[in-house]
């Protein structure tokens, strides 16, 4: 570890590869000099030389987020977002129980002053551009007008500091470009958007805009955007296992794939959500990164990578004067 440097807090329990998968993505990041920490059974195995700080509950998968964080207070998500309310750890990262990360991270590190409900932002791949940030993806089902202006400026700040943007173009997702298309949240939200400061917002996008160059952050509820999240998803893995298909349909088929293969690999790597390591929770006092549930090593080394920028760019602090800004 370097000195004076604080680490990342690894979850080594969470998701459903911990904690091999997980022990190597940490492995693998500390070996670029990130330092890192797990978060982890006293018997974890092979950590090698990594720092630990013992833990001996896992929250699963499926347990019930706010239960679960109150009843198993010796987590490793617990543990984790002490780690980084304590000064012990710089961030947190995990691939487990979203829910349960979201409320840990909530209940032990708290809100930014001024905050009114955190949000959880996704990069969403955009082939040929930067990532869409699309927030909240999942933490609110439910939200007020003014939380979505809240969400612009946070989400405004992680892709200035995240994807190099010196304004980022803000959409509220709708079901139509017009002004006054929408529900009633989506009207009084578009309202308070085009006089908000600190954003540069561009008016209503619709969901195909979401993989296009026209917007690079899309603000809706939690709902609605975990809707969009998974339904990308699935649309993305279906493609690529149908071409994958193609390609080896007969000799002669395969030949021509082969030819265009490298051409088609960093296409492949640019939808890849390993490449993006997770989404960030913002809006919490603290960097808290939440990768998928099936994420392997590479995609936790690369979620360790964003938090450690996201520590450097002081993500915080640019978040709570944004916020107190507008």
């Amino acid at each position: 570890m370097t000195q004076g440097v604080l680490p990342i807090a690894v979850d080594a329990m969470g998701g459903d590869r911990a904690p091999h998968e997980i022990v190597a993505g940490a492995r693998e990041a500390a070996a670029e000099g990130i330092p890192v920490v797990l978060v982890g059974p006293s018997d974890l195995a092979d950590r090698g030389d990594l720092p630990l700080i013992p833990a001996e509950e896992v929250v699963a998968m499926d347990e019930d987020p706010a239960q679960a964080i109150r009843r198993k207070k010796d987590s490793t998500l617990v543990r984790a977002a002490e780690a980084v309310r304590d000064g012990k750890a710089a961030a947190m990262i995990s691939a487990g129980n979203t829910g349960a990360t979201m409320a840990a991270a909530l209940l032990r590190m708290g809100r930014i002053k001024g905050v009114s409900r955190p949000a959880i932002a996704t990069p969403i791949p955009v082939p040929g551009s930067t990532p869409t940030v699309l927030l909240d993806a999942g933490a609110n089902a439910e939200v007020q007008p003014e939380w979505l202006v809240q969400f612009a400026q946070m989400g405004s700040v992680f892709a200035k500091h995240r994807f190099a943007l010196d304004a980022p173009r803000v959409g509220l997702l709708s079901i139509g470009e017009e002004p006054g298309k929408g529900d009633l949240l989506r009207k009084e939200a578009f309202g308070l958007l085009e006089v908000a400061t600190g954003i540069e917002f561009i008016g209503n996008v619709e969901g195909r805009d979401v993989m296009g160059d026209r917007v690079d952050v899309v603000v809706t509820d939690g709902f609605t955007g975990n809707v969009v999240l998974k339904t990308l998803e699935g649309g993305v893995k279906a493609v690529v296992k149908a071409l994958l298909a193609a390609f080896s349909i007969d000799p002669e088929t395969k030949a021509h794939a082969d030819a265009l293969l490298p051409a088609l690999l960093p296409l492949y790597e640019t939808l890849d959500p390993d490449t993006y390591g997770g989404a960030i929770l913002l809006g919490v006092d603290g960097v808290c990164t939440i990768s998928h549930g099936s994420a392997g090593a590479k995609a936790l080394a690369n979620g360790i990578r964003v938090a450690q920028e996201m520590v450097e760019h002081r993500i915080v602090d640019e978040i709570r004067a944004a916020v107190a800004a507008g």
